[in-house]
């Protein structure tokens, strides 16, 4: 019967599901004329590729003068971990995996041998560390072909005059955050500022990135003054009357002005600040308006469904280092996918090209400048609770992009990379 039913009809013609294995004896079927191999599903997918992607920092977290904006231990790498999800949920469609190695360096140890460590498993490093140990990494890593992408440090020297080829800046700088306000405040014709800078040295970096914005843009500084740290602890019970004495007199017998601008990256005094001048005026610059590439006000352009993700993740809200760790490694999981590579200079070499851009609910794709390796991207003004503006302001024009009227532009560049 088997034998009459296959001549008659052939094999390619026999519809298993239309077959009651009932009715035939299985035994009685030649397993020798029947090839399991053709009816057998595809080959086994390859194993899919490996891209690693290093994470470095420093332990410990700098304390804000607020209490509820105490930055949480895993600030930054939260960021990484999403954009790890989110590239996987891409590289399984591409055979691709991404995996996340992160080394916190302690008090003393060596910025180089991390980075050199990273390097032995990862064609990638996202760093956030300050200027000089930066600079230590990247040369660590010459000659490992290593891409390092800095998430942290907004120094503009570091993309001017000790910029390097192998290293991506995804963090702003300060004069792109400077360059933001200032649009901003001329925008809003408050053109007059007394400038107060703390006494550290970031502090005064700070304050020459307002200088250099005052001019660029039409504002005229009427006064500086110099808050001088004496290292004295504000959070004892007469603290908050000493503020709302010091503050006031620390800001009164100015020349006209209309807004105060405050440079104070080392958490010292600008926080004190609003509603305690001596002049009823608004503050901005390390308080009050404050320029930054993230807040968890931002809520345009799809950016709640980014925020809620990371919210369900890390029952906390996103900070502006998890997002610029987030950009970092979603640049290397975009470039992986647009070369369909897993080679680290493949991806490397896409990243730095003119094809390269990526989307970051920001309201336009965000690309880097050729000339110091710098990503262009917009900057949020935000008051604690709302995005107050987004900037580049309407008005601010360029020949290129409207992005790069932010921060140092390509014919007043330093930077020779190499």
């Amino acid at each position: 019967m088997i034998r009459w039913l296959v001549g008659a009809i052939g094999l390619g013609a026999i519809s298993l599901g239309a077959i009651s294995l009932g009715a035939i004896s299985l035994g009685a079927i030649s397993l020798g004329a029947i090839s399991f191999g053709a009816m057998a599903g595809p080959a086994l997918a390859a194993e899919p590729v490996e891209i690693g992607i290093g994470y470095l920092r420093r332990a410990g977290t700098q304390s804000t003068l607020s209490l509820v904006e105490q930055p949480a231990e895993d600030d930054g790498i939260a960021g990484a971990r999403l954009a790890i999800d989110d590239n996987n949920t891409t590289g399984k469609f591409l055979n691709q995996h991404f995996s996340l190695q992160e080394i916190r360096l302690k008090e003393g140890e060596d910025v180089a041998q991390a980075a050199a460590t990273l390097a032995d498993h990862n064609g990638f490093v996202i760093a956030d560390l300050p200027a000089d140990e930066l600079l230590k990494a990247a040369d660590a890593l010459r000659g490992h072909g290593t891409l390092l992408l800095n998430a942290g440090a907004i120094d503009d020297r570091l993309r001017e005059e000790d910029c390097r080829a192998d290293v991506i800046h995804v963090a702003p700088t300060r004069s792109m955050l400077a360059d933001a306000l200032a649009q901003y405040l001329v925008w809003k014709q408050w053109k007059r500022w007394m400038l107060v800078k703390g006494s550290h040295d970031k502090d005064k970096l700070y304050a020459d990135a307002f200088r250099r914005a005052a001019s660029r843009f039409g504002a005229k500084i009427v006064e500086e003054r110099t808050f001088q740290d004496t290292g004295g602890a504000r959070r004892t019970d007469s603290g908050v009357t000493l503020i709302q004495r010091q503050m006031p007199v620390f800001t009164q017998q100015a020349p006209a002005y209309d807004v105060l601008v405050a440079a104070d990256e080392s958490e010292v005094f600008a926080s004190y600040l609003p509603y305690r001048t001596w002049d009823p005026r608004p503050v901005a610059g390390s308080a009050g308006l404050v320029p930054t590439s993230w807040d968890a006000a931002q809520d345009q352009w799809g950016a709640i469904q980014l925020q809620n993700r990371f919210v369900k993740l890390n029952s906390r809200r996103m900070t502006a280092l998890d997002m610029q760790a987030w950009t970092a490694a979603r640049m290397i999981g975009e470039a992986a996918s647009r070369v369909n590579s897993g080679d680290a200079k493949a991806i490397s070499d896409f990243l730095k090209g003119p094809n390269f851009s990526i989307a970051a609910f920001k309201g336009q794709r965000l690309t880097l400048r050729d000339w110091n390796l710098q990503l262009r991207q917009p900057i949020l003004l935000v008051d604690g609770r709302m995005v107050v503006s987004v900037s580049p302001q309407e008005g601010f024009l360029h020949q290129f992009s409207e992005l790069d009227t932010l921060g140092v532009d390509r014919p007043e560049t330093k930077c020779k990379l190499h």
